[in-house]
C-alpha cells in the first residue's frame, strides 16, 4: 500500500484546469481532505466533474482505479486533482542534465554543427572541470563524442577548436511543458500535451 501512496501519479490542475504539478496520492488525499484541492471523477472525455472530500470517500472503485485499503473501507486514488484557489501557472527551468543539453543544443555538435544521434554525443565542459570549470549551462555543450575526446581537459582554442554560438540558460517553462507521464496515466492526455 505505502508503494501505491509514495509514487507522483496524481496530477495537480490550477483552478482554471491548467497542468502544475504531479503529487503523490498521500499529499492529493491531504489536499482534498483540507479542502486545498477537489478531485476530478473521469469517466471518458465527456464526463469529468470535481468532487469534493466527502463525496470521494464513498465513490465506487472501478475496474481500471487504484484504491487505498483503510478501516472505513477503500477509497479510490484520483489521477486528476483541481487546485481550488490557485490560478498561476508556474515557471521552472529544465532539470540540467545531459538529454536537456541535448536538447538545448538540438542535437547538434556545439563545434562541427553534425547532427548527432543520443549515443554519439556527450557533454563537454568549456573550460574542464580539471581547470575548475564549473557543471553549469553557460560552461556546458552537447559535442561528438569524438571532439570532445581529442579536447581532453584543454580549452577550446588550445584544442583548435571554436564554438558554434555561446551557450545559454534556457528559458523558464510553464511547467505544463515539463510534466512527464512516467506512469501512463489515461486521465492525463486530457490535461497535459506531453503525456
Amino acid at each position: 500500500m505505502s508503494d501505491i501512496l509514495n509514487k507522483p501519479t496524481v496530477l495537480v490542475l490550477n483552478r482554471n484546469w491548467q497542468a502544475i504539478h504531479v503529487r503523490t496520492p498521500a499529499e492529493a488525499f491531504c489536499m482534498m481532505a483540507t479542502n486545498v484541492a477537489t478531485g476530478l471523477e473521469i469517466e471518458g472525455q465527456d464526463h469529468i466533474r470535481p468532487v469534493t472530500w466527502d463525496e470521494w470517500i464513498t465513490l465506487p472503485i472501478r475496474p481500471q482505479d487504484q484504491a487505498v485499503h483503510t478501516v472505513r473501507g477503500s477509497i479510490r486514488v484520483p489521477t486528476v486533482i483541481v487546485a481550488v484557489n490557485y490560478a498561476r501557472v508556474p515557471k521552472q527551468r529544465p532539470r540540467f542534465c545531459a538529454r536537456t543539453i541535448r536538447e538545448r543544443d538540438g542535437s547538434r555538435c556545439q563545434y562541427t554543427g553534425r547532427l548527432l544521434h543520443p549515443d554519439e554525443g556527450s557533454i563537454d565542459h568549456i573550460v574542464p572541470r580539471s581547470r575548475g570549470g564549473p557543471d553549469s549551462w553557460e560552461n556546458c555543450v552537447w559535442a561528438s563524442r569524438e571532439i570532445n575526446t581529442r579536447k581532453g581537459n584543454r580549452l577550446p582554442h588550445e584544442a583548435g577548436l571554436r564554438l558554434l554560438a555561446p551557450p545559454r540558460v534556457p528559458k523558464a517553462l510553464p511547467v505544463t511543458r515539463l510534466i512527464r507521464n512516467v506512469h501512463r496515466v489515461s486521465d492525463w492526455r486530457l490535461f497535459a500535451q506531453e503525456c
